[in-house]
């Protein structure tokens, strides 16, 4: 049997496959108003294809836990009902397709605050719907970047409750994965890393201070999130930084932190905390990274990064470099990726009933 279509089970959740769907941000959602942060007819369509494609679990994207937590103006949030509302139609029809609903949840700090990528993806302020990015320490991305308000530990308290209710929420709409977002440079990830947090206080300096915030989320999240449903942590293993950066001996001994913390599943990415670094990128890129915190922590993995072949993909998961595939760009380009491959390796996807005259 095809390693990429067995199933996988993380509590009492069974995943079907192996091939699942990184969370890849659409910046489609109204800016202001009652719908800000609703999700529209563009997301249930966009995720509803993947579904039907054979998707094992999709992740929605970076869904903000509070309205500055946008990465920008048009970024989906998760807090209020009314969201939640809007996720219930999505999560009810992946779940009718045999896929698992996951949403990856976050706070975009300093990087907070830009327009859409398509138009340049510069910082926005007030005139186009931004506000003042908050971070660990008052240091700015990048030149041309505001600088951004240093969180009080009150602030940074009264956020740690806002992942919680963010995961209630998320549990209400239907969703059986979640994901905490402590990647790419965003607000989690720049208290791991020493580039990006120049605290003095309880909340930086030392590996354990610098952790701090991210394992009272994840406590916080654990806390109100069932005990019988996965939790995953979305983490850049690396910073690519020769100095004074996080890295990959950061991740092992923070990976192992998580599963002392009750994460269920290390969500293996790297860099976006600091712009024009040197990234050696090529198929498979990241991989060795997911593997590493495998085989020394034990910790279930997924690897992401130029995974675009149903081969690449079945090795990766076959040799043991990781417990499944996530897959981006690819699946933007073909949302039937994974039936694709169940025919190419003899696997099981799921065929919807109208679609199976294509088989």
């Amino acid at each position: 049997m095809s390693a990429l279509f067995e199933p996988r089970t993380l509590r009492s959740l069974t995943i079907p496959n192996r091939v699942w769907m990184a969370p890849m941000c659409q910046y489609s959602a109204e800016a202001t108003g009652p719908d800000a942060g609703v999700a529209n007819d563009w997301h249930f369509a966009h995720y509803a294809a993947r579904a039907a494609g054979g998707t094992g679990l999709i992740l929605l994207e970076a869904t903000a836990v509070a309205p500055e937590g946008r990465i920008s103006p048009y970024d989906l949030g998760i807090w209020n009902d009314t969201q939640v509302e809007a996720l219930r139609r999505i999560t009810g029809f992946l779940k009718g397709q045999g896929t698992v609903p996951g949403i990856q949840i976050g706070h975009a700090g300093r990087k907070a605050s830009t327009d859409r990528p398509w138009k340049g993806g510069a910082p926005v302020g007030p005139q186009a719907h931004g506000w003042q990015p908050v971070a660990p320490s008052a240091v700015p991305f990048d030149e041309g970047h505001p600088v951004p308000g240093e969180l009080t530990p009150e602030r940074i308290q009264e956020i740690t409750g806002e992942f919680a209710a963010a995961a209630r929420r998320a549990l209400d709409a239907g969703f059986q994965v979640l994901e905490i977002h402590g990647a790419h440079g965003y607000l989690i990830g720049e208290f791991l890393s020493p580039h990006s947090n120049h605290r003095t206080d309880a909340y930086g300096g030392s590996f354990e201070n610098r952790t701090r915030f991210a394992l009272g989320v994840v406590d916080a999240v654990r806390e109100v999130w069932p005990e019988e449903l996965p939790l995953f942590f979305r983490i850049s293993a690396t910073d690519w930084l020769e100095e004074a950066g996080w890295t990959a001996d950061d991740t092992v001994r923070f990976a192992a932190l998580l599963k002392e913390h009750g994460v269920d599943l290390l969500d293996v990415s790297t860099g976006g905390n600091a712009p024009r670094v040197r990234i050696p990128v090529g198929p498979g890129y990241q991989v060795p990274f997911a593997a590493r915190v495998k085989e020394e922590t034990g910790l279930p993995v997924a690897a992401v990064g130029l995974i675009t072949e149903a081969e690449q993909a079945e090795k990766i998961v076959a040799n043991g470099e990781a417990d499944a595939v996530l897959l981006g760009r690819e699946l933007l380009r073909n949302p039937s990726w994974a039936r694709h491959a169940a025919r190419e390796f003899g696997g099981d996807a799921h065929v919807p009933d109208q679609y199976h005259r294509s088989v």
